[in-house]
């Protein structure tokens, strides 16, 4: 069993409250949109992560992190890519890009929407842990904390960190 604590859209930010919710965490995943990358120097240590970049991330993170990540992990093969739009409106290429990859799970952020659907259609269960940041429009900063066991997702929940600007 794996731990997972699936957070996106930083925008440079990261506080204590969503720390605490890291540290139970096997592996990390970030969705997009770091900010500052000094602020990655502050997740707990001795944990897996797998970090991606989003639209608002400058050259010296795209040197560091990918665009894009596709994984497997305890027998589910994973897609992330920042910008991915929902179900059934993907954005651009992303649901051909869905099936020609043949993942159970496609990751994103960008939207600051917290969501997680199950798309029938593609076979595929999405994730968008919505904004752990202070900067953007949503009203309740949100991550994601779930386990991966034997290709199955369980104990998944969402964890509302506050009001963005609190």
């Amino acid at each position: 069993m794996v731990k997972i604590a699936l957070i996106s859209d930083s925008h440079g930010y990261l506080d204590p409250t969503v720390i605490a919710h890291l540290q139970g965490a096997d592996e990390i995943w970030h969705a997009g949109d770091i900010g500052e990358i000094e602020m990655l120097k502050n997740l707990p240590k001795g944990k897996i992560l797998r970090i991606i970049t989003g639209n608002i991330d400058d050259q010296q993170a795209r040197q560091l992190y990918p665009e894009e990540e596709i994984f497997e992990i305890e027998g589910i093969k994973v897609y992330m890519l920042h910008i991915g739009g929902k179900p059934p409106s993907y954005a651009k290429g992303v649901k051909a890009r869905i099936k020609s990859l043949g993942v159970q799970l496609f990751v994103c952020g960008h939207s600051h929407i917290c969501k997680v659907e199950f798309d029938k259609n593609l076979n595929c269960l999405y994730m968008n842990p919505g904004a752990i940041g202070q900067q953007g429009f949503h009203v309740m900063r949100t991550m994601l904390l779930f386990e991966i066991e034997n290709g199955k997702i369980k104990n998944l929940r969402v964890v509302e960190l506050g009001r963005r600007g609190k």
